[in-house]
């Protein structure tokens, strides 16, 4: 089965060129012919000159960003994107959401829905549909979400996964919590489960795991794009403990999104270190399972600074503690048969509506991913996002409530209800998900 990505925005298309192109690279490793063919299956398609081709929709309202992963891809030798898959006009969206949802995207609809249309026909099975996106922005968010609405209208019986990218909590855009606030109200409605990067988070990876000096957008995007793939190419699960799952958006969802209520998903992976220091450590699965555990329990961003003294005892919870409604384990790499995971069954880590046996699921590969000899990677269904969107919401509304840059929305067509419609979406979310501990 396969998926077809579209990248929007200048977010959404970096990170997804970054997606393809770690993809393709742990594809092409030694000893894993029948994981190439499955990784190929699901991200590409065989032109008629016999090149890998991308199953992807480039959008964005400025070509630049588009032209350059076009370049790099074909530049690699090894896959492409697609010769009209890709949409571009000459001006932007202006930072501003209303300007992408109430006018760039019905404006351009019909052309990317027939890119969407022609990538969808080509696939023999259509395993979902995979977005990448920013929530700050004009085009990522705004164009992002109405596409994804069209999207939601045209095939309701298809997966929708969205992938966005939030912005830094020091501030990109002056307007950009406001951006945020209107995607994800939106996409709550519209997507099947929304899987989030923090750029806090991802920085901080940068700086103090992978020891880059002098850090650039590509450095933090091949990290979310490493996180991404670790999830989407092909694993073993326990329904199909001999072949390789046949549709890794379906699954995921189906291990983790027990209820509408509850879309938001955290991903977590270690190791993640820089090459010169990889070639010099040893990982061994109880190592890791330990880190990763309790970096689910208290809500920790990487595997340095975790704070130990959080425990999972039902009685005594500490206030830091990250309540989980699911987890999905994927393991990748060396004696994967061997790690214990038991850890992770533990009923204290959960709902205590839901039983245990439901909410936790593994997945796993002897393939080494993307030069690591073992792997392992946490989606999670848990509290573990409260904080940040509380914050967004919070910084949004006190900006609201004096009005500061209305304005420059209800010019293009969103009311001041609409505002307040957002609000109260997302304050219902953080209810539901406050009141799972």
């Amino acid at each position: 089965m396969s998926v077809v990505s579209l990248q929007l925005g200048q977010c959404g298309n970096q990170i997804g060129h970054e997606l393809f192109s770690v993809i393709s690279d742990d594809s092409n490793g030694p000893n894993r012919k029948k994981y190439k063919q499955c990784s190929d299956e699901r991200f590409f398609y065989e032109s008629s000159t016999g090149e890998l081709v991308a199953r992807s929709v480039l959008v964005d309202m400025e070509p630049k960003v588009i032209s350059q992963a076009i370049a790099k891809a074909s530049k690699s030798g090894r896959w492409r994107y697609g010769d009209k898959a890709h949409f571009s006009q000459k001006q932007g969206s202006g930072n501003n959401w209303a300007n992408g949802f109430c006018v760039n995207g019905p404006r351009h609809e019909e052309a990317v829905e027939d890119m969407v249309r022609m990538e969808i026909e080509r696939c023999d099975r259509l395993a979902g549909i995979f977005t990448m996106m920013s929530v700050a922005g004009g085009t990522g968010s705004g164009v992002g979400t109405y596409i994804t609405q069209r999207l939601r209208d045209l095939y309701p019986q298809s997966f929708i996964l969205n992938q966005i990218t939030w912005p830094y909590g020091a501030g990109e855009v002056i307007v950009q919590n406001y951006n945020s606030v209107l995607t994800l109200s939106h996409l709550y409605q519209l997507s099947d489960a929304i899987l989030v990067h923090e750029n806090d988070t991802v920085h901080k990876i940068c700086s103090h795991l992978m020891n880059i000096k002098h850090m650039s957008i590509s450095d933090i995007n091949k990290v979310i794009a490493h996180q991404l793939g670790s999830v989407l190419q092909p694993a073993y699960t326990a329904d199909s403990p001999c072949h390789y799952n046949r549709n890794p958006i379906g699954e995921l969802l189906s291990s983790l999104v027990c209820h509408p209520e509850y879309k938001l998903l955290s991903l977590s992976n270690i190791p993640q270190m820089s090459s010169t220091s990889l070639a010099y450590s040893v990982f061994n699965w109880p190592g890791l399972l330990k880190h990763l555990r309790q970096m689910l329990i208290a809500s920790a961003r990487m595997e340095e600074g975790i704070d130990w003294t959080v425990k999972s005892v039902t009685n005594s919870r500490h206030k830091s503690f990250n309540s989980s409604l699911a987890n999905l384990l994927i393991l990748r790499g060396k004696d994967v048969s061997t790690a214990v995971t038991d850890g992770f069954k533990d009923p204290a880590l959960y709902v205590p509506w839901l039983k245990t046996e439901n909410c936790f699921s593994t997945w796993n590969s002897p393939v080494a991913f993307n030069g690591y000899e073992k792997s392992a990677t946490l989606v999670s269904n848990s509290q573990y996002l409260l904080k940040p969107l509380d914050n967004i919401v919070r910084k949004a509304w006190n900006m609201f409530a004096t009005r500061a840059y209305v304005h420059q929305y209800t010019k293009f067509g969103i009311s001041e209800q609409d505002f307040l419609d957002s609000f109260t979406a997302l304050e219902q979310i953080i209810s539901s998900y406050t009141h799972l501990s």
